[in-house]
């Protein structure tokens, strides 16, 4: 396997949504501001409604961020549970190369990998050393 292959940064979407959910506030801060200042006409609450809503919409962009990363964290892990079914069925060893180029797989990996001979095995080799001369 090869490290982390998360396609999601965390930290940013947090932040992202905290500067967002900042600026809503002093948007309605500034409104609210406003109305007070400029208007007689002033409705508590309409303004009340007003910031519930601004409010919900917050909390409804959180929850589904939210949502979003839970499923992908579950995706992954499902995936990973998927992959060790494959990775149960091999085995990695080093020997070396006997008369004729032929190998031999140590009794000990045969055994946990029930392998007998006649098996159809696949090879995939990997120079680790030269032979010293």
């Amino acid at each position: 396997m090869s490290g982390n292959s998360n396609q999601y940064d965390y930290v940013a979407m947090f932040q992202d949504w905290m500067q967002k959910g900042g600026k809503a506030q002093v948007e309605f801060m500034k409104a609210f501001s406003s109305q007070m200042e400029n208007s007689q006409k002033f409705d508590p609450l309409q303004t009340l409604k007003e910031m519930t809503s601004k409010a919900s919409e917050t909390q409804t962009s959180f929850a589904n961020n939210m949502a979003s990363m839970q499923k992908t964290a579950m995706e992954q892990m499902f995936n990973v549970g998927n992959m060790m079914q494959g990775f149960m069925g091999w085995g990695a060893f080093k020997t070396a190369i006997g008369s004729n180029g032929r190998i031999s797989i140590p009794e000990a990996e045969r055994d946990a990998l029930k392998l007998n001979e006649g098996d159809l095995v696949q090879v995939i080799v990997l120079p680790i050393d030269k032979k010293k001369k």
